[in-house]
């Protein structure tokens, strides 16, 4: 079985992994934090947003079922790509959006998309998440992993109270 990696941050990470989750050739979505300076994170060092990293997924998937450029596809309709402050109402560096690349393909298809994303008008602002070298990921602790499936009813409160799922509607007219 082929194996790669791709590694996103999106705001809040219990938000991130359903849309991922339920595709054929993903294995599995692991929440937890990256780019950061501290090593072995804790959530409550994350939170406080001076571990440096960003809360985040990394999604382990298959490239000969789905590729790198459809998990983008995926990922971009998830987020406010022009919220350099965080994401919705979680504030701090460490909501804001990357896209972590493991490879120079990858590197070059996160270019692409972003500058697709830019070129297509949709947003007023300009497109501010960043494209980083992927770096040591950290699983975030076992109650933040598969959440909106052990949580159900916080994690659709956390969606709704958010403003996620309005702005998805709004802005990106699609199924969240």
């Amino acid at each position: 079985m082929n194996i790669e990696y791709a590694t996103f941050a999106g705001g809040c990470f219990w938000c991130m992994v359903k849309p991922f989750d339920q595709w054929e050739g993903i294995h599995k979505v692991v929440s937890g934090y990256t780019g950061g300076h501290l090593a072995n994170p804790s959530y409550e060092d994350v939170k406080k947003g001076n571990s440096g990293h960003f809360e985040a997924v990394q999604i382990t998937y298959d490239p000969s079922i789905i590729t790198y450029q459809q998990i983008l596809d995926l990922y971009w309709p998830q987020i406010d790509p022009t919220d350099d402050g965080g994401q919705f109402h979680d504030r701090g560096s460490q909501y804001k959006t990357a896209i972590f690349y493991h490879n120079n393909e990858q590197l070059t298809l996160a270019k692409q998309s972003r500058q697709a994303l830019d070129d297509s008008n949709r947003f007023t602002s300009p497109i501010v998440t960043e494209i980083l070298p992927a770096s040591t990921f950290y699983p975030a602790e076992s109650e933040h992993q598969d959440f909106y499936k052990k949580n159900q009813q916080h994690y659709q409160k956390e969606r709704e109270e958010s403003g996620r799922d309005q702005f998805i509607k709004e802005k990106w007219d699609t199924k969240t």
